[in-house]
């Protein structure tokens, strides 16, 4: 992508804007549930010997993309930075725009694909402008997959979830932008295509993008996804799991954190998807393993210093998946919570017991981190989650040792009634950390506490964010038999981390 104008751009995968409007046509069925953020825009399966390429929305049914409308926000996300890594996306301080502004980003799903080898091509573009599509590490450095201007081919690895994909247009307009999708298992070969339509509107001017600090060593570029960091496993399809007992540590894959409403009691649980169908646990039965693997040395510049000094020793559990490492994240898409409740789930860090210092952060499109929760900072610290969102962040934690997370999740009932639960999250850092026990540890240096008023910090502010500025999560509308979606993620620059009264 190199910023010239063309009417044979490929592909319309894009970066991030401030909001995302889905239009299924009238007369079409409407879909059930609203998409999570993070929606699979490419969803590959085969049915009867036929492949399939679809939309996935809500995380379990596919829809036709050429019944689906796209619809970008009218402001830019920003503009091109003036970063060597981000040059094939043209001219510095050019404008973008894109169909989400923050985390989590769409993901390509080939979960149903089991073996060999998966190709997505940009077979034809129509519009204005000039688009590209990447992934970024854990320190917000991209690997370019798909550009109009140049790479027109990516190779994605079959039965897994590639994660974090950011899509950038540079004009404003409408695209008709056409995947083909190629599925090749020895002899055999299925392929199947689908267009998707985008509406870029004229909006707002631009405001440049916040330059990601720079790294020691930058992610290459390469044409093949399943290398990258962002090739995510495969995760069971559905929201509704049994329940298990029994201590278990995770140390690899997949698990969320997120409420469940049981008798209209809410409950906290970790969604366990290392077993067919997943599993909620309760968080006292699991223990996370944090191992060397996800070691790693803090980058220079002033963007990462919540971390530590250059250099220093970390232990990063990453936005996107990588192999070996354990993979959590946060949702609220429980089928108890989606028909159960109404509005955003408020999720709360209240006490972190730990060696050392905390933090969940997430990486922007252009590589700025966004701190969302840090342990050296007063608490507790609020995080509005909206309906049926399915999100993963950076969890970083400074030195080894078993650390306790110490959360509140808060939702209302459709009834109007507020329910609540707390938990305590056990993580062990570190190769050398025993996860035998998990006794709570000595406080330490880990940071901030909450006293049982919730008010925290000597009675300081709660700080706060909403998932919509982040994860953006929004409201199904049904409109003379149109289902309109909308997924709303407020610009970071307007809403950012802002400090609240306390409610409780």
């Amino acid at each position: 992508m190199t910023g010239r104008r063309t009417n044979r751009l490929r592909k319309t995968v894009v970066v991030a804007a401030t909001s995302l409007t889905v239009v299924l046509s009238a007369g079409l069925p409407a879909v059930a549930t609203t998409p999570a953020d993070g929606a699979d825009l490419v969803a590959l399966s085969v049915e009867s010997g036929e492949l399939r390429l679809s939309f996935r929305g809500d995380g379990r049914t596919g829809t036709d993309p050429q019944s689906v409308r796209f619809t970008a926000s009218g402001a830019p996300v920003g503009v091109i930075p003036d970063d060597p890594a981000f040059s094939f996306l043209g001219r510095p301080g050019a404008p973008v725009w894109s169909l989400q502004d923050g985390s989590p980003f769409s993901t390509f799903d080939t979960t149903a694909i089991t073996r060999g080898e998966v190709t997505l091509e940009l077979a034809a573009v129509e519009g204005l402008g000039a688009f590209a599509a990447y992934t970024l590490s854990e320190w917000g450095r991209p690997t370019l997959l798909l550009d109009s201007d140049g790479r027109r081919s990516t190779r994605l690895p079959a039965g897994r979830r590639v994660g974090g994909v950011v899509w950038l247009f540079d004009a404003v307009g409408e695209y008709r932008v056409t995947l083909r999708a190629t599925s090749r298992t020895g002899a055999r070969t299925l392929q199947d295509e689908a267009v998707y339509t985008v509406s870029v509107p004229a909006g707002a001017e631009a405001v440049p993008a916040a330059q990601a600090p720079p790294v020691q060593k930058a992610d290459p570029a390469t044409t093949t996804a399943a290398g990258s960091a962002t090739a995510n496993k495969a995760v069971a399809a559905g929201t509704s799991a049994p329940t298990a007992t029994g201590r278990k540590v995770i140390a690899d894959g997949h698990v969320d954190m997120g409420p469940v409403l049981d008798g209209g009691t809410l409950r906290i649980r970790l969604k366990d998807d290392s077993t067919t169908p997943p599993t909620w646990r309760e968080p006292a039965d699991v223990m996370l393993k944090v191992t060397d693997k996800a070691r790693i040395d803090v980058p220079s510049g002033a963007g990462y210093a919540f971390l530590g000094k250059a250099g220093d020793k970390v232990h990063l559990l990453p936005q996107s998946q990588q192999p070996g490492i354990v993979w959590p994240g946060w949702n609220t898409q429980h089928e108890s919570v989606v028909k159960g409740t109404k509005g955003t789930v408020t999720w709360r860090l209240k006490q972190v017991r730990g060696p050392g210092r905390f933090t969940l952060f997430l990486t922007g499109s252009f590589g700025t981190p966004e701190v969302i929760f840090d342990s050296a900072k007063s608490l507790p610290q609020r995080l509005g989650i909206a309906p049926n969102t399915h999100a993963h962040g950076n969890w970083a934690f400074t030195k080894p040792g078993v650390y306790q997370l110490t959360v509140d999740m808060t939702a209302t009932t459709t009834a109007g009634r507020s329910v609540s639960d707390t938990r305590t999250l056990t993580v062990a850092v570190g190769n050398s950390t025993s996860t035998d026990g998990g006794d709570a540890p000595d406080p330490g240096n880990g940071g901030g506490s909450a006293t049982d008023d919730d008010t925290g910090g000597g009675g300081l502010a709660e700080t706060g964010t909403d998932i919509a500025s982040i994860a953006g999560g929004g409201a199904l509308l049904l409109i003379t038999g149109t289902a309109v979606v909308v997924l709303a993620r407020r610009r970071r620059s307007e809403h950012g981390h802002v400090s609240t009264p306390d409610p409780s």
